[in-house]
């Protein structure tokens, strides 16, 4: 075990590196954004990592929580290939497609064809958040900026508003009835099944996933790719996955480690199961694109409060509250930042928006 000066000192020199990164890639978003072909795929390949980077919490976080034995390359080859055989799916299906025609919603229809700064360096800011172990919706901090009509914006609100009181409630419901149960159900070591059972429901919900949040990534490139483009569109978020792997998920995979029980890979499937349920069901109701991340904070904020209330974690209603609170704070940092680059960037929004308050 390394000593506290020694683990002080990785941390600097991690920092330093990160920091070192971030000012070239603020660089490189100065150099490039006046070259939309440059700019596009510079802000494609930085959100493609950041937004997956973020969003790991809600979906291969519990994977990884509960997989930290396992080979870091094994776990990525699962997750890689799953993310390659449903864009590839979508690419297939709807002509070029890569989104399951999220980007077909209205606002969002009209791929750029030129770009500002605070467009291509918006991931780089999502990258800072996610340092900071925040939570935040990447579906609003990088799509709002490419909106075309600020109704596109309501809509995409609305939808996720009502995703998070929909996960809240379920997640509330369920874990009241059923946790004191799970709390039997799940004592000792778990059966060999039982890790098959999460891998499944993992693979499950990491590809609806990516039927709501590859519109996230996508945003930057043409709404109907070549099979070139397409390669390259795979390729980068491919190698992206195996580097978020390789480094353990990012620091807000730190969201979902503190949660009460999510290391159990019993508790894990549990999540999973609901949380896959929910987004389906979105998926389906309309093509808008919703915030997923909203989502799951609300499905874990409902969780903790029904397991502290049934007394089955070691955590008290005020500190389930606590976290609650603290994330919903989180997740709405990152929805007033993209608004603030929104109505920095996109004229087409700022307009609108003079216009709905005059």
């Amino acid at each position: 075990m390394s000593s506290p000066r020694a683990r002080f000192i990785e941390i600097v020199v991690q920092e330093r590196v990160f920091l070192s990164l971030l000012l070239v890639g603020f660089l490189v978003s100065a150099l490039t954004f006046r070259t939309p072909v440059l700019a596009m795929w510079f802000g494609f390949a930085v959100a493609g990592y950041s937004a997956v980077a973020n969003d790991s919490i809600q979906t291969i976080g519990t994977f990884i929580a509960s997989n930290r034995n396992q080979k870091w390359w094994l776990l990525w080859l699962f997750i890689g290939g799953i993310f390659l055989a449903t864009v590839t799916y979508s690419f297939v299906t709807y002509q070029g497609d890569v989104t399951f025609q999220r980007l077909a919603a209205k606002g969002f229809d009209t791929a750029p064809t030129s770009f500002s700064y605070l467009q291509v360096a918006a991931p780089l800011f999502l990258l800072v958040l996610t340092r900071l172990r925040m939570p935040v919706s990447t579906t609003f901090l990088l799509l709002t900026s490419f909106a075309t009509e600020a109704s596109g914006v309501g809509d995409m609100l609305t939808k996720s508003l009502a995703g998070y009181g929909v996960a809240f409630g379920v997640s509330i419901a369920v874990w009241l009835l059923l946790a004191k149960r799970f709390e039997a159900w799940f004592q000792g070591e778990a059966h060999p099944a039982w890790r098959v059972a999460q891998w499944i429901t993992s693979g499950v919900l990491w590809s609806v996933w990516i039927m709501q949040d590859a519109a996230n990534i996508a945003v930057y490139l043409p709404r109907q790719l070549g099979w070139g483009e397409f390669a390259a569109f795979a390729l980068l978020v491919f190698l992206g996955l195996g580097l978020l792997f390789k480094l353990g998920g990012e620091r807000v995979q730190e969201v979902v480690d503190e949660k009460s029980g999510v290391v159990d890979v019993r508790g894990a499937t549990m999540i999973d199961l609901v949380y896959v349920a929910i987004l389906y069901y979105f998926k389906v109701v309309s093509n808008v694109p919703m915030s997923t991340t909203w989502v799951f904070v609300g499905l874990l904020a409902g969780r903790e409060l029904a397991m502290s209330l049934r007394k089955s974690s070691n955590r008290s209603f005020k500190e389930a509250l606590r976290l609650m609170g603290r994330d919903v704070f989180y997740v709405t940092i990152g929805l007033v930042v993209s608004v603030i680059i929104a109505y920095a960037v996109n004229d087409s929004f700022r307009m609108q928006i003079a216009t709905f308050f005059d």
